[in-house]
């Protein structure tokens, strides 16, 4: 420990043992414990204890007073419990009986502080660190520790119960590990005392007629197979398979999610993957027990295994997809149209589900096409993927949501009554339907998507956010399609889609909802970035008022829609398809976009557009755009201009882009593992580099570099100090200090940037000169910036030093200027 450290350690131990002083707050007792902890892992506890015997002190002294606070006390059964981990000082403590009076039945246990949640929970905390070795097990046993576990379990405290629960998993564990090495598991019956109780414990709570107690079981059960993957876990199933089996035949089941998350994780276990022990039989009578709503999560993992008997996955598959079978056969025109399953079993109690409630049939569903959205992409999902079935699944959804559907049963009635303008049910449908336009459907079938996603673009019934995910449906289809025609042309069928599409884009460009417009607007960027360059999607397009409209909403009253109008805009304007409006209304329009972004970059008040913008002409300048390439310094000297003064960190870090992108285009290509490091041929002609100096001091790059580099926002800093460490590197060169360092323009750079350093950054530079700036650059120490820039805000205040300073200060045992309080 450090000296200074320990010097301060008997003022705080005699603060905190003192019921007048005020309590320290809880945010400076967690720091002390978490450098308590480092310390002990470093180096001996009972040094620790034998050096700096205030320690030792302090918890005889919380042992006698009755009125201590319950923070205290809860740190010193936390501190106790981190210096008793090693064994001999375990051992140290227990010779002065401090343990047994913190952690026995004559301790905190009998105090009324024991009614605070936080005093249990410290109790809890301290025994966990302490159970690290075998003499803490014969503590727990001699002292009853383990029976004030078993009823804390239930706790009003759920924080408590459940720390109550992993400490039991943590005492099973250290039971069963301390046996005789060579032992795989329990022989003959014969368990580790500790472990035998807590077994027998877990096994009277299965067999309890009430659902929490089965619950504690079955949530240390899940927790222990989670965590112990040793061979003795799978004697612990082999003696509660046949409990869990006696849960299976109560009705209803008690505890079934705990249930299913316990059985989860014992398929889970490495130590099953070889020997069943009779587990795959009891997977898979639950899942027949099980009710449709509780058997999806079991059946969705059994699927997520690698190994598992294909009978027990066919069975789970079958469970995922029933409800969707129900819904098929609920629009089947004629009795016995096959649908998703080729069997009925377990059809009536699906068909309960869904009919007994709109709760109940909205959960179900949205819940099994939400795991079945989630299986899709795996390897090791079931196949054959009914892809067919299940994309007609989800367009009958959709449309006994929007009420389009023609239903051919009492139970496609009931559907359609429950279903009607469900948005959470739709957004689930659209998911799922976007999900599966990854694999290969009928093209009659891909008809009807289509048919159903333009029915809900253009259904004035459609929320926002069913809305949304419409759009994005709708381009996973369209570029699904695009892969499946097997060329870069659009297809005709995509074609016809297109022209029907932008009169529906149009009129949600003029949506009242600003969240419309913005989706829409979304889309048409998507739209434009990978079908900009078709003929029949340019055509499409130009034959539309939409170009026009997202002009217009360029000065929508909402910002994060101007945000959306400026990125569609600038795409448009990439693929050649800007068309500006020219009427009286926008007489901006004849100066043209770059006009209009660089109007938003230096007027709009709200900093998502201005973002926007930024990212467009960073782009724009990688892609040498037209309105950039025609004359490139004047863009970037105009736009770092502006940026310089913008008050939003992100456009500033932004406009670093920018000068990175623009650096690369006349120095070299940047290095694809490095942004920063530009491969410039290994001799560059010393005139190249000067030429390239001058022309990052005519666009005044320097000075917008600079001024960024003593940014207030740490991330412009960094990024302005990446560039200019890169920057020093490649001009190095033609850099001579010792010819320009006494220039007049070196000097007065010099002063400026100090002025800058210190917050005042009124005062421009002025008009550079190479040699001034390379001077500049040899005399500023970036590396020790950037390792400065890199340290966290607080890393002063961290040190163990600082914060015992700091809560001795709170009681003004320090001097004033001694404290370092931030």
């Amino acid at each position: 420990m450090d000296p200074e450290c320990s010097r301060l350690l008997p003022a705080l131990c005699a603060v905190l043992a003192d019921p007048r002083q005020p309590v320290v707050d809880d945010t400076c007792l967690e720091k002390l414990l978490d450098w308590f902890k480092t310390v002990t892992e470093a180096e001996s506890s009972l040094l620790l204890l034998q050096e700096n015997p205030c320690l030792v002190e302090l918890l005889s002294h919380v042992l006698k007073l009755q009125d201590v606070s319950s923070r205290v006390l809860s740190f010193s059964l936390r501190l106790a419990g981190i210096f008793a981990a090693q064994e001999n000082c375990f051992q140290y403590l227990q010779q002065g009986e401090l343990l047994p009076g913190l952690f026995g039945e004559a301790g905190p246990l009998s105090r009324a502080a024991w009614a605070v949640p936080t005093v249990r929970s410290g109790w809890i905390q301290g025994l966990c660190s302490l159970a690290q070795h075998p003499s803490a097990l014969h503590f727990l046993a001699d002292h009853g520790a383990v029976d004030t576990i078993f009823s804390l379990q239930g706790d009003s405290s759920l924080f408590v119960a459940s720390a109550a629960s992993q400490l039991l998993v943590h005492i099973l564990a250290l039971s069963m590990c301390s046996r005789a090495k060579g032992h795989s598991g329990p022989v003959g019956g014969d368990w580790p005392a500790c472990a035998q109780k807590i077994v027998g414990h877990i096994e009277e709570s299965l067999h309890s007629a009430t659902t929490p107690q089965v619950t504690q079981a079955l949530n240390v059960l899940t927790t222990t197979f989670g965590r112990c993957h040793n061979p003795w876990t799978e004697a612990l199933w082999t003696r509660l398979n046949p409990l869990v089996a006696c849960l299976l035949e109560r009705d209803p089941i008690p505890a079934a999610h705990s249930l299913v998350d316990f059985l989860l994780s014992v398929v889970r276990a490495p130590v099953f993957s070889s020997s069943d022990c009779g587990l795959w039989e009891t997977v898979a009578r639950t899942l027949s027990c099980l009710s449709p709503t509780q058997a999806g999560p079991l059946a969705v993992g059994i699927l997520k295994l690698q190994h598992c008997p294909q009978e027990l996955r066919a069975q789970a598959f079958g469970v995922l997809l029933q409800p969707l079978d129900c819904v098929l056969k609920a629009m089947a025109q004629a009795p016995g149209l096959p649908g998703l399953l080729d069997g009925a079993a377990g059809d009536s109690m699906m068909e309960d589900t869904l009919l007994s409630s709109k709760s109940a049939c909205v959960g179900l569903l949205c819940r099994t096409l939400a795991h079945l959205e989630e299986l899709q992409p795996l390897p090791q999902r079931p196949l054959p993927w009914p892809q067919a079935p299940l994309l007609g699944a989800a367009v009958t959804i959709l449309r006994f949501c929007d009420g389009s559907a023609v239903p051919a049963s009492s139970m496609g009635n009931h559907l359609c009554g429950t279903l009607a303008g469900c948005v959470r049910v739709q957004r689930a449908a659209l998911d799922f339907l976007g999900m599966l336009s990854q694999g290969t459907s009928p093209q009659e079938l891909v008809t009807q998507v289509f048919a159903v996603l333009m029915e809900y673009l253009k259904s004035p019934d459609s929320s926002p956010t069913v809305l949304k995910k419409a759009f994005q449906a709708t381009l996973r289809w369209l570029l699904s399609s695009a892969k499946t025609a097997g060329c870069s042309d659009l297809s005709p069928h995509t074609v016809l889609v297109l022209r029907e599409l932008f009169p529906v884009l149009q009129k949600r460009l003029c949506s009242p909802c600003w969240e419309v417009r913005d989706s829409a607007l979304e889309f048409l960027t998507h739209l434009s970035r990978n079908w900009g360059g078709q003929a029949d999607f340019r055509h499409a397009l130009l034959g539309s008022e939409v170009p026009k409209l997202a002009w217009q909403l360029l000065q929508d009253p909402e910002g994060y829609v101007r945000a959306s109008a400026v990125t569609a805009m600038g795409q448009l304007s990439s693929r050649g398809l800007h068309a500006s409006p020219t009427s009286p209304e926008h007489p901006e329009a004849q100066q043209g976009l770059l006009s209009k972004f660089l109007h938003i970059l230096s007027e709009d008040s709200e900093g998502f557009p201005r973002r926007a913008v930024m990212q467009v002409f960073t782009e724009w300048l990688r892609d040498s755009h037209a309105d950039v390439a025609h004359d490139t310094e004047q863009f970037v000297a105009t736009v770092l201009q502006v940026v310089s003064q913008d008050l939003d960190w992100e456009v500033r870090a932004q406009g670093l882009e920018l000068a990175l992108v623009f650096l690369a285009q006349i120095l070299g290509q940047p290095d694809p593992h490095c942004p920063y490091a530009v491969a410039l041929p290994k001799a560059a002609p010393p005139g190249l580099l000067t030429e390239v100096l001058w022309t990052l001091c005519r666009v005044r790059l320097f000075e917008f570099a600079f001024r960024a580099l003593f940014d207030c926002d740490r991330p412009v800093a960094q990024k302005s100090c990446d560039l200019l460490l890169f920057l020093r590197d490649k001009t190095a060169p033609c850099s001579h200090p010792q010819e320009a360092g006494g220039s007049p323009d070196s000097a007065s750079m010099e002063a400026t940037l100090q002025r800058w350093r210190a917050g005042e950054q009124g005062q421009p530079l002025g008009d550079l000169e190479p040699e001034a700036v390379l001077a500049i650059l040899g005399s500023i120490d970036l590396e020790g910036l950037q390792g400065m820039l890199a340290e966290s805000s607080d890393h002063m205040e961290r040190s163990p030093q600082s914060l015992l300073q700091d809560m001795l200060a709170t009681v003004h045992v320090l001097e004033e200027n001694e404290a370092d309080c931030y």
